[in-house]
């Protein structure tokens, strides 16, 4: 296997797959063998008060089913919370983060009131030290979050940085894409009650396991913009990027587990076969 080519799939084990996650599995499960590269499975289940081992079984199950095999072991990021903070860590020694203490509730009021409208960017600032002060004395909660301007001043101007897109984002971006993570904002990066947030986890696993390229869905192509920051500031390779189109259900919406997706175990005991699924798919 050459080590020039290595991808992951990266489920949250916090429900059953369905063909959406299937669609994104297999597309960088045929990656990987066409490159005679490496396929990895990692479950992202930092968020705890939904992770169930019960769902991790299923999606090994239905991974299995559709034919794809991975290298063992499998990571899980509960297990791996010293590498999140010890990146968090030197993020802080560089002046880069800054604690905020608003809800999610008060946040949103905040959005909801802004000048230009809902939806614009968060762009916070720290607090007076002396009020820091007190908020901690007072044991309140609080998110850590990535100050852009710091980080712009920490490498210069963020503009030059790009990231290679072998895909297509969801305009059909390709090519050297040049960083833009304005349109995020200054970006939660861990909370005091609930630990590390997907950014800096995903990060930090893939440059830890080597990824040379991330296939997902174009879903997250504006994340790229803020992960590429990340790698950058941390000083880790930067991965090349294959997003692709997302499966649509009926009503034109992404496939979710929210919306209740029909399941890879409901299609499976409907009768229909792995082979007739991917062909389905168009594997």
């Amino acid at each position: 296997m050459s080590p020039k080519f290595i991808t992951r799939f990266a489920p949250s084990p916090t429900g059953d797959l369905h063909r959406g996650h299937a669609f994104s599995a297999l597309n960088a499960w045929r990656a990987a063998k066409e490159a005679g590269g490496r396929f990895i499975l990692r479950m992202e289940d930092i968020d705890t008060t939904r992770s169930r081992p019960a769902y991790e079984a299923s999606i090994k199950e239905d991974l299995a089913w559709l034919g794809l095999e991975w290298d063992e072991p499998v990571r899980r990021q509960s297990e791996h919370i010293d590498d999140y903070q010890a990146a968090l860590d030197k993020l802080a020694a560089k002046d880069l983060l800054y604690r905020d203490f608003r809800t999610r509730k008060d946040i949103a009021q905040a959005a909801v009131s802004a000048p230009h409208g809902p939806g614009d960017a968060f762009e916070g600032e720290a607090l007076h030290p002396n009020e820091e002060l007190r908020y901690l004395e007072e044991d309140r909660p609080f998110a850590w979050r990535l100050s852009l301007e710091a980080a712009g001043r920490s490498i210069g101007e963020a503009g030059r940085l790009k990231f290679i897109e072998e895909g297509g984002g969801p305009k059909g971006q390709q090519g050297r894409i040049r960083v833009d993570p304005r349109p995020s904002g200054d970006v939660v990066l861990a909370r005091k009650d609930v630990g590390v947030a997907y950014h800096l986890a995903v990060v930090v696993d893939d440059a830890l396991q080597g990824v040379t390229h991330v296939v997902r869905g174009n879903d997250l192509f504006e994340a790229t913009h803020v992960q590429r920051l990340l790698q950058a500031l941390l000083g880790y390779p930067a991965p090349a990027y294959r997003h692709h189109r997302l499966l649509l259900g009926p009503d034109s919406k992404k496939l979710s587990k929210r919306d209740k997706a029909e399941t890879l175990k409901a299609i499976r005991e409907r009768g229909v076969s792995a082979e007739q699924l991917k062909a389905e798919l168009g594997f």
